[in-house]
């Protein structure tokens, strides 16, 4: 996966916006204004951050080498995927969709409590 095809990939799924709000060299996804994906774009290859349930979390890092614990993140919600080709683009998108439901989903569950 590069770039583009993760960017075209998250702005596909709705609501979702782009944003950088931590500057020029990050690139954040979010929907319902929480983040589901965070990208560095000065680095070389592409890693990115997703949002996981913690216990299956544990188990893609268990797995997967190029899984790790989220950079700069709360490391039990989130991992940091290394997308050097050794996962499956379809594994990389399930694990993504994976992180905008739950961010879509507890949004959602926020809102009903507020009414």
């Amino acid at each position: 996966m590069h770039i583009e095809s993760l960017r075209d990939y998250c702005l596909s799924k709705p609501g979702t916006e782009e944003e950088l709000p931590f500057g020029p060299d990050t690139l954040v996804f979010k929907v319902n204004k929480k983040i589901y994906l965070l990208t560095g774009l000065n680095g070389e290859g592409l890693r990115f951050n997703i949002k996981c349930d913690p216990a299956r979390a544990i188990e893609l890092r268990e797995e997967y080498p190029t899984v790790l614990p989220g950079w700069h993140m709360n490391k039990k919600h989130w991992n940091t995927i290394v997308a050097d080709g050794s996962v499956p683009d379809s594994i990389l998108k399930e694990w993504i969709d994976h992180s905008y439901e739950l961010v879509a989903g507890k949004s959602k569950k926020q809102t009903k409590k507020k009414k």
